[in-house]
């Protein structure tokens, strides 16, 4: 079965979170509390403070993980915008080519055009085809763009390995 490759980083950090919430934290908890003094005990503290924040992450973690994992690649279009596609598009100001990909929120990076599902312009460009013209008011101002290319996550994943 085909899953996503954000799944797979995930769940490389949930591995490494995970032993270092079984191993390394009861280690430095086991040495914070041979100090004594639980009341004014700086190192046990920020070992349970980091205890608490590993536990969070890692139900965090598993959370999204079986929600991934679980999601129905037949309910994502396959022939207009959608969670996963690769989109170029043309900025009918400037003639500039821009191409943003929709990721979901842990795969975030803008200055490489990954942008969220539920970002301003991911919004925008959701159902729609190539030749649809988009209009985006971001901060700057209202954005005007073409639809040039659309590439599914179907196409991306099971089709067409080289784009």
């Amino acid at each position: 079965m085909l899953e996503l490759p954000i799944v797979k980083q995930l769940k490389e950090e949930l591995q490494k979170l995970d032993k270092e919430l079984r191993i390394d934290v009861p280690r430095e908890l086991k040495k914070a509390a041979a100090h004594g003094d639980f009341k004014e005990n700086s190192e046990y503290d920020a070992a349970k403070q980091r205890q608490s924040f590993l536990q969070a992450r890692v139900a965090h973690l598993n959370a999204r993980i079986n929600m991934l994992v679980s999601m129905n690649f037949e309910n994502i279009p396959k022939d207009v915008i959608g969670f996963g596609s690769r989109i170029h598009l043309e900025d009918l100001n400037s003639g500039e080519a821009v191409v943003y990909e929709l990721v979901t929120p842990e795969e975030v990076d803008a200055r490489n055009g990954k942008i969220s599902v539920s970002s301003p312009i991911g919004r925008a460009l959701m159902n729609k085809a190539v030749g649809d013209e988009i209009n985006i008011t971001l901060p700057g101002g209202v954005k005007e763009y073409e639809v040039k290319e659309v590439y599914t996550l179907h196409d991306l994943l099971f089709r067409k390995p080289d784009r």
